[in-house]
């Protein structure tokens, strides 16, 4: 029941609450909640190749990651949500390559520059300011930090711990490298981060 209950949880990338966990499934048994989540979560990987991990040990949430090694290119997912992950892709690189944190204003800089534009519907994307700020922070792919003293307020962006789990500064250096057609050692402080 547990491991039905991470896998329709997980379809909206939502980190999952261990209070909703007891509160929705184990119930009563609330005892053996270590034994029981421990045993779905080895039923995860043998079953689906997946990895439940806990993603903030002082709120007890967690994520499933996909355990299964993939061919570049070759993502379980399709259409829009690629399309997402790409876009994902391209921000994590930049708040990377800027190192690891930058303001919302160079972003949506950024952005525009690839011709997607915050605050106008994009045909894929749909609206890209809710889906940066909203959807990418609530699933914990990126985390916005507001920078103090500044009018009208500013923010920064960071990777989140979603982000650090499912992919590798290494695997995005890699990315980079491969679209600008250079040797991720072009970078030189990126490469040693990484």
């Amino acid at each position: 029941e547990l491991v039905q209950f991470l896998l329709v949880k997980d379809q909206k990338k939502i980190p999952i609450k261990r209070a909703d966990m007891l509160k929705n499934v184990i119930r009563e048994y609330r005892d053996a909640y270590t034994e029981i989540v421990n045993q779905a979560g080895r039923t995860l990987q043998e079953v689906f190749g997946l990895r439940l991990v806990e993603i903030n040990p002082k709120r007890h949430t967690y994520i499933l990651v996909n355990n299964l090694p993939r061919a570049e290119g070759n993502h379980p997912c399709r259409g829009k949500e690629k399309a997402k992950l790409g876009l994902l892709t391209v921000i994590l690189s930049f708040i990377f390559m800027k190192g690891n944190s930058v303001k919302d204003s160079a972003l949506w800089e950024f952005l525009r520059r690839l011709r997607v534009h915050p605050g106008e519907q994009h045909e894929i994307f749909g609206d890209v300011q809710k889906l940066v700020m909203e959807e990418f922070v609530r699933q914990k792919y990126l985390e916005i930090t507001s920078i103090p003293l500044t009018d009208p307020p500013q923010f920064s962006y960071q990777w989140g711990p979603r982000a650090a789990k499912e992919t590798s500064k290494k695997d995005i250096l890699n990315f980079v490298a491969k679209v600008q057609g250079k040797s991720p050692k072009f970078w030189t402080s990126q490469y040693n981060e990484a």
